[in-house]
């Protein structure tokens, strides 16, 4: 059975460049391994990033040995989905791509508080050119 979105769809891919997710598959899908639940597809923001960091998880700084770039603002990423709920009562949620965002998200974060911060983004920058 394929993983699904909070919309009840298939999961779609978050990102490729970075790439992202907890298996570095480009999708926020889960799994026994993944402790903090790295399920919500974020665009981050700086202020986003910024309260990340403040919190002690600092997402800016690369780490190669985990495969990590360091993410800068318009990146999407999976994020915890308590990270990110933190973030949402702290005033700096990141935007959400529901269809990226897997159902397991909808056990720590409401739906209805995700869809406050959704957006519409597409897969890859070339579905822009046309």
């Amino acid at each position: 059975m394929a993983d699904r979105n909070v919309l009840g769809g298939e999961l779609e891919l978050c990102g490729l460049d970075p790439v992202t997710g907890f298996y570095r598959d480009g999708c926020c899908r889960t799994g026994p391994e993944d402790q903090g639940s790295h399920t919500i597809c974020a665009v981050v923001t700086s202020e986003f990033l910024e309260h990340q960091r403040r919190i002690g998880n600092d997402l800016s700084t690369p780490v190669p040995q985990y495969r990590f770039p360091g993410l800068v603002p318009g990146d999407r990423w999976c994020v915890t989905a308590a990270n990110w709920l933190k973030a949402h009562y702290d005033g700096a949620a990141a935007f959400v791509v529901l269809a990226s965002t897997h159902e397991r998200a909808l056990e720590i974060v409401p739906l209805a508080v995700l869809q406050e911060h959704a957006v519409d983004i597409p897969p890859t920058p070339t579905v822009l050119e046309g």
